[in-house]
């Protein structure tokens, strides 16, 4: 499985940006995908999941609310809006497929990570 996030850049305070995690392969549709951040210093942490069938998602509490996980896996893709931005959401945000835990060492594959800037 290959992974190509992209959609970062500069997004205001209270403004939006979509992520998008491009997946090739066979498998990339039995699995579940994942998105998780790393600021500048900081671990990789947990973002959101979504199963294989979309119909299991989870959330770090932090965005939940503001961010929603979703996918299409007629074309292969996973998808992250980001609504109501803000600072502390500033990382490089990266996607990976594997069990759909928290633990990123549960995870084979990911994408190169898109950066994120959250600025007015």
């Amino acid at each position: 499985v290959q992974l190509q996030a992209f959609g970062g850049g500069l997004g205001q305070p209270g403004g939006s940006l979509r992520l998008s995690c491009a997946g090739s392969g066979d498998t990339f549709s039995a699995y579940s995908t994942s998105w998780f951040r790393q600021a500048p210093g900081k671990e990789r942490t947990f973002v959101a999941a979504i199963s294989w069938s979309g119909k299991m998602i989870y959330y770090t509490d932090s965005v939940k609310g503001r961010f929603t996980i979703s996918r299409d896996n007629a074309n292969n893709m996973v998808y992250l809006r980001m609504n109501n931005l803000k600072p502390e959401d500033t990382a490089g945000y990266y996607c990976a497929v594997g069990t759909g835990s928290t633990r990123t060492a549960e995870y084979d594959y990911w994408g190169q990570g898109t950066l994120v800037t959250v600025s007015s």
